[in-house]
């Protein structure tokens, strides 16, 4: 099943090029406003379930085309977001440590938003395709053996980054937690539909030409790791997000007006614009191809406010 929110936040159901909305089935979940409704019933999805297929096998659809799609989780209690979780196409010797970082839930915006750019002295600003986990029932302290049983579903989602912000060692809040930087969308796709999380493949456009290009089964650790691993630390409850990291080598810096398109395996085309009042410009090659120059991984800002004139090397 495909679940999404559409128009003034009501709950559809995704059904070939339409939605059915299931709104009117929902009413009697706890939920203080609509944005609500999608947690309270990933919460107590298997009470609900055989109702919401009963309807979408019979209720009139509406085209997608004249739905305005929202973010699937416009108020996670909780994003978590893995990081260096990739081999890098495998050029890694050694998993790095497991690691990961919150996002504010007021990062989230959904498909056809605007990620803003701050007027922030950043390095520079990059956009990392992933996808993200969504817990469907609670978890503290998970057994990895157990830990899959606790996935509601996946959906796309981007991770905004702001990089180079001083001081040094000040890296993942101001650099991660910016409002907006964490677009989603434009469904999530209960985990019954995907029958290997690691049969993904990731690909992330910017007008049009490709960036990145890999694959879930080139993850350091895996899915049952990292819920293991963050419910030790705290809680995850159900509809919080957790992110599982993406392959830095595709990556490239983003600028006003840009277009992103996130398209993973199963989970559909995510599609952001970019909005930077200072119209700040950087070059378009990839961390790859500026290392293989021997180049640093992220270019120098080439106009615009905060513009330097040399090309550091920074991470």
């Amino acid at each position: 099943m495909r679940l999404f929110y559409g128009n003034d936040h009501e709950v559809f159901v995704l059904r070939g090029d339409e939605g059915v909305n299931v709104t009117g089935l929902l009413t009697d979940l706890p939920h203080l406003r609509r944005e609500d409704l999608m947690a309270a019933l990933i919460a107590d999805f298997d009470a609900y379930r055989a109702r919401i297929e009963a309807h979408v096998a019979s209720a009139p659809g509406v085209k997608l085309a004249s739905i305005r799609i929202r973010a699937p989780l416009p108020r996670p209690r909780n994003i978590v977001c893995m990081a260096t979780n990739y081999m890098e196409d495998g050029t890694l010797p050694a998993p790095p440590p497991i690691n990961a970082f919150h996002k504010v839930s007021n990062a989230v915006i959904g498909p056809g938003e605007r990620m803003i750019l701050p007027d922030a002295p950043a390095s520079n600003f990059e956009c990392e395709a992933e996808f993200a986990v969504i817990i469907g029932k609670r978890a503290s302290n998970v057994a990895e053996a157990d830990a899959m049983g606790h996935i509601f579903g996946y959906m796309n989602f981007l991770d905004g980054s702001a990089r180079g912000l001083p001081p040094d060692r000040n890296v993942f809040f101001q650099g991660k937690s910016r409002e907006t930087f964490a677009p989603t969308g434009p469904w999530i796709v209960t985990a019954d539909e995907i029958a290997d999380p690691y049969d993904i493949s990731l690909k992330l456009w910017v007008n049009g030409v490709l960036k990145q290009d890999f694959h879930a089964s080139d993850m350091a650790h895996n899915i049952a790791r990292c819920i293991s691993w963050a419910s030790s630390i705290h809680t995850l409850e159900p509809g919080d997000i957790l992110a599982t990291g993406t392959n830095h080598r595709g990556l490239s810096s983003i600028q006003h007006d840009d277009t992103i398109e996130l398209e993973c395996t199963h989970l559909g085309r995510l599609m952001i614009k970019v909005h930077d009042d200072l119209h700040r410009t950087w070059p378009r090659e990839t961390r790859l191809e500026r290392t293989s120059k021997g180049l640093g991984p992220l270019p120098p800002q080439t106009s615009g406010k905060y513009a330097a004139s040399e090309d550091k090397v920074t991470s």
